[in-house]
């Protein structure tokens, strides 16, 4: 048996998530795919998985061409899928989630599922009560429930994504051990994941994606400086990083754990001072955007303290940071930063400050067109924000940034910009950093962080591994530290 993905193309508008992908894995194979954010794993699996449907290419298992356009399509064909959020019905008892997509009618034999389900768990040392609700499951229990109905229904081919997010280190190991055992029998097993680690020891063979495409196939072992290249590629940091005198502390974390979903940041101390520029690094999902919104107040903290220019704001919410020149900038700019539909003019009105009952829109409209003219944006003061591309976003959002800020939080600053947008947008906050402000920032792009910060905490599965100086750290140091692996001389 052998899968064959063949020149796989996906693109969400301009987006070419998956750029003509060709990947083939032969039986009993243990095979990795590797890449940073936005390579575009997760997109090739969903379509593999069919949650989405290519729009060219094809897919191959066994020898026969396959047509996908449902995940029912896929687990027919013998091809499974376990997320990173298992997809189980936590008000359903454990016998009724196994029991989804079972083939029959309209009747359901329990007593004969509920002996399946007890014959197939002990087979891979599971243990499940069937009655119970799914909700009582820890998130690798979840897993378990998952991968042995996916088993069930006949997976040939049983895709992982991300699979060790929230889950103990012995129910990692007895799902490792499960996949070894699964690939032994002759399955194909494809492990998603951005732990270098876990795919070193796990996997016999990895391919690396890098926007859209795949970089190269290779056999493990190889050295782990090899991947970490293949995955980012050669960063070359131009320029003197700027430097500027530091001040006070103007954030302070002592002790903070944040959750939010299956994210946890766990006790995590840090200061942060003025006209300082701390970048955080990892990648998605390890708990940076936890930590912004954290400290923007909108995400409680379970313990610790949280305390921006002497004021514990530790459990006051969004309103009192604002009011404590914590200002939030969010990688979503039209999703969460914008107001779909709203013209400019009427953007700069909300945030004015002004209490008045009417609105002088003549003002308003003089008022925006200065806006527009001191930031360069491309539109008028009747331009909608969603007619703005997403560098003309970028700068209506930092047009509309208070005057006075103590801590800016930013996530993804520069994604999806060109590099004179790019550039333009640091020399906007550069200056800011001038005036005092502590800048904190959130990137997936190794030259941003290695140029712009002046330390970078590197997070990993929730926690800070590392803070090192950006002056005294290289690409393939951070490369190792996103990995999850600490650098070994």
């Amino acid at each position: 048996m052998s899968l064959l993905l063949r020149d796989v193309h996906k693109h969400f508008g301009a987006v070419r998530a998956n750029d003509g992908i060709t990947i083939e894995v032969e039986a009993g194979e243990l095979h990795g795919l590797l890449g940073e954010n936005g390579a575009g794993k997760s997109t090739l699996m969903k379509v593999l998985s069919g949650f989405h449907v290519a729009d060219a290419g094809e897919i191959v298992l066994d020898g026969r061409a396959l047509d996908m356009r449902t995940p029912h399509d896929a687990v027919t064909a013998g091809i499974g899928m376990l997320h990173q959020d298992p997809l189980v019905f936590l008000p359903f008892t454990v016998i009724d989630n196994f029991l989804l997509g079972a083939p029959g009618g309209v009747t359901v034999d329990r007593d004969a599922g509920a002996e399946r389900l007890r014959q197939a768990s002990e087979r891979y040392g599971f243990s499940f009560d069937p009655t119970a609700l799914a909700r009582t499951l820890s998130v690798g229990e979840r897993q378990q429930l998952e991968i042995v109905r996916l088993l069930w229904l006949g997976a040939k081919v049983l895709i992982l994504d991300e699979p060790t997010t929230g889950i103990s280190t012995s129910q990692r190991d007895r799902l490792f051990d499960v996949l070894r055992r699964l690939a032994a029998e002759g399955m194909i097993v494809i492990f998603v994941s951005h732990k270098l680690e876990e795919v070193e020891s796990l996997c016999n063979r990895v391919t690396v994606m890098r926007r859209g495409k795949v970089v190269g196939h290779v056999d493990l072992p190889v050295p782990t400086a090899q991947l970490v290249k293949m995955m980012f590629g050669d960063v070359i940091v131009e320029g003197a990083r700027p430097e500027a005198p530091l001040g006070p502390p103007v954030l302070q974390l002592d002790g903070v754990t944040l959750a939010e979903r299956l994210i946890t940041v766990e006790d995590l101390t840090l200061s942060v001072a003025a006209g300082e520029v701390v970048g955080l690094a990892g990648l998605e999902g390890s708990g940076q955007r936890t930590l912004l919104r954290g400290c923007a107040g909108l995400v409680p903290a379970r313990s610790g303290t949280i305390t921006v220019g002497g004021a514990d704001l530790t459990h006051r919410g969004y309103r009192a940071c604002r009011a404590a020149a914590v200002h939030y900038l969010p990688a979503g700019r039209l999703e969460e930063g914008l107001v779909d539909g709203l013209s400019l003019t009427e953007h700069f009105e909300l945030v004015s400050g002004r209490r008045s009952f009417f609105v002088d829109w003549d003002e308003a409209r003089r008022s925006t067109g200065e806006h527009i003219d001191s930031h360069t944006i491309k539109g008028t003061p009747e331009t909608t924000a969603d007619a703005l591309s997403g560098g003309n976003q970028q700068r209506l959002l930092l047009a509309m940034m208070p005057k006075a800020i103590a801590l800016l939080l930013m996530e993804h600053p520069t994604r999806g910009l060109d590099i004179e947008s790019a550039e333009w947008v640091w020399s906007r906050l550069l200056k800011r950093r001038r005036q005092g402000t502590a800048i904190v920032f959130a990137s997936a792009d190794l030259d941003e962080l290695l140029r712009y910060s002046d330390r970078i905490a590197v997070f990993f599965n929730g926690r800070v591994i590392a803070v090192v100086n950006a002056a005294d750290t290289t690409a393939e140091e951070l490369g190792h530290l996103i990995g999850g692996k600490q650098r070994t001389e």
